[in-house]
């Protein structure tokens, strides 16, 4: 169904821009965006924290291939799903495949991802890729302790809210680490916390998104 996408200028100032953006569809609100955009600037001083660990991404098994390693053959709709998949998403630590394997993991995990193909050189797709892209595993950190990421599901989930802060310009078609952790997890909701760095281990964006958790 078609969907109006409704934006306000909330303010134009010399260095920062905001606009917030709500769609509608059949008369509904489905989504609201408050985006903030800032000139660039020379940086008086810089500091980040480092990430956990820094891998060869080459290394490890795409996640389509780990996950037929395990069952033998997929099944038609996740071989479907994969061929579709505009991701490579490699997990730096072994995927577990049991509840003894997940019980008292530690709610963490990090990915290397890269877009399967190149996306040209306009920085604002390459946004709107790792946006795309950021959503995909991080409430994976706020699972590990509880069930195998592949799988039966046991719970009922759903993004409640998602945001974002870009530090650096990127490309979405080169590897970079999303490091996930998840602080917390109670009362139905999760929350998860993501660092997403280039290779060479500089910081790019900085994510937080909560999760709705309810057991099936």
């Amino acid at each position: 169904m078609p969907i109006v996408y409704q934006v306000e200028r909330v303010r134009d100032g010399r260095s920062f821009t905001t606009r917030r953006v709500t769609a509608v569809q059949e008369g509904r609100t489905v989504f609201n965006l408050t985006a903030s955009f800032h000139r660039p600037e020379e940086a008086g001083f810089e500091h980040q924290l480092p990430p956990r660990h820094l891998t060869d991404p080459e290394g490890l098994p795409m996640l389509v291939d780990e996950i037929r390693d395990h069952l033998g053959a997929l099944p038609e709709t996740l071989e479907r799903m994969a061929r579709r998949q505009p991701f490579d998403i490699r997990y730096v630590d072994r995927l577990r495949w049991t509840k003894e394997e997940v019980e008292g993991a530690d709610p963490r995990s990090a990915v290397w991802m890269r877009a399967v193909g190149p996306l040209g050189d306009d920085p604002l797709v390459h946004t709107c890729a790792l946006t795309y892209a950021s959503d995909m595993t991080l409430l994976d950190a706020v699972r590990i302790p509880v069930e195998p990421l592949w799988g039966p599901r046991g719970f009922d989930m759903a993004s409640l809210d998602h945001a974002m802060w870009f530090h650096r310009p990127f490309r979405a078609d080169e590897w970079f680490l999303y490091d996930q952790e998840s602080p917390i997890a109670t009362g139905g909701r999760g929350l998860a916390r993501g660092r997403i760095y280039d290779r060479e281990g500089r910081l790019l964006v900085s994510v937080v998104q909560e999760g709705l958790f309810r057991k099936l």
